[in-house]
C-alpha cells in the first residue's frame, strides 16, 4: 500500500511514517522539503499520484480559535481535493478526545478541521487521542516564568504518541470507518504532577507550581470533560515508563 503522511515528521506523524514503513507500505512524506505545502497546496497533486490511503497528522501551534481554524481547514480542504483527483480511497485525520465538549481555542480549531473532513468527498476515518506523554514537556518549556514552571491543574490519560502513530497507520489498512473509538493511555494522571515528574528527571532546576489557568477550555478540562469515554482504545506504556525511557535514551 502507498500511504502518504501530512506532518510526517512531527510528534506523532513520524511514529506513523515508521509503523507505515516497519509494515511494508510504501511512504511518502508531504513536508515542504519534498517541494509540498500544504497550505498553498503546491505539490500535492504530483505527491498523492498513486496514494492509497492518506495520513492527516499536520498541526499547527497555537491558541488561537481563529488562527488554527484558517490553518487546519485550508490544509483538510487542499488535501481533500488533491485526494479525489487522484483517486486516493481514504483519509484518515488525527484529532483530540473532547474537542465537541470544550469547543474553544485549539480544540475549536480542530473541531473544524473534523467537519471539513466529515463534508468532503473522500471517505474518511477520525482518531481522536488524548495529549500525548510529549505534551509534559512542551509546557515545562513553554510556561516557566523567572524560573518558575508553571503547571496546569487539570486531569488527562496521556498516551505514547508511537501508540498513536501506530494505531493511525493500523485505521489506514482498513475501510474508512468514520469516528473511530477514541484513543487514551493507562491511567488517569493530574498535568501538573507529569511536569514535576520530568523535571525531575531531566535536571531541570526551579519549582513546579500547580496553577488554574484562565479560560474556557482550561476549565472544561479541569471538569473531566475532555477525559475519553466508554468504549475508548486503551494503550500500554504509562507516563512514568515513558519518563524511565526518555532517561534511558539520553544517558547512551
Amino acid at each position: 500500500m502507498r500511504i502518504a503522511v501530512a506532518g510526517g515528521t512531527g510528534t506523532v506523524g513520524h511514529h506513523a511514517v515508521e509503523a507505515a514503513r516497519e509494515r511494508g507500505h510504501e511512504v511518502v512524506v508531504l513536508t515542504r522539503s519534498n517541494g509540498i505545502d500544504l497550505v498553498s497546496g503546491e505539490g500535492l497533486d504530483d505527491a498523492l499520484r498513486g496514494v492509497d490511503v492518506v495520513i492527516d497528522a499536520s498541526n499547527l501551534i497555537t491558541t488561537s480559535a481563529k488562527e488554527g481554524t484558517e490553518f487546519f481547514t485550508t490544509v483538510t480542504r487542499n488535501l481533500l481535493a488533491a485526494e479525489q483527483r487522484a483517486g486516493v480511497r481514504h483519509h484518515v485525520s488525527l484529532s483530540i478526545v473532547g474537542i465537541d465538549r470544550a469547543p474553544y481555542g485549539y480544540y475549536a480549531a480542530k473541531l473544524a478541521q473534523e467537519r471539513a473532513v466529515e463534508a468532503g468527498g473522500v471517505p474518511w476515518t477520525i482518531l481522536r487521542a488524548m495529549q500525548f506523554h510529549e505534551f509534559a514537556g512542551q509546557l515545562l518549556e513553554g510556561l516557566t516564568i523567572a524560573g518558575v514552571h508553571l503547571a496546569p491543574r487539570v486531569r488527562t490519560q496521556p498516551i505514547a504518541a508511537r501508540e498513536v502513530g501506530q494505531r493511525l497507520v493500523e485505521l489506514a489498512e482498513g475501510a474508512p470507518m468514520g469516528h473511530a473509538p477514541e484513543i487514551a493511555g493507562p491511567r488517569q494522571e493530574q498535568l501538573a504532577d507529569m511536569i514535576r515528574t520530568l523535571a525531575h528527571a531531566t535536571g531541570v532546576k526551579g519549582p513546579v507550581m500547580a496553577i488554574s489557568l484562565p479560560g474556557k477550555q482550561y476549565a472544561a478540562m479541569r471538569r473531566g470533560e475532555t477525559l475519553p469515554g466508554p468504549g475508548a482504545t486503551i494503550g500500554h506504556q504509562t507516563f512514568d515508563e515513558w519518563v524511565a525511557e526518555q532517561a534511558s535514551v539520553t544517558q547512551r
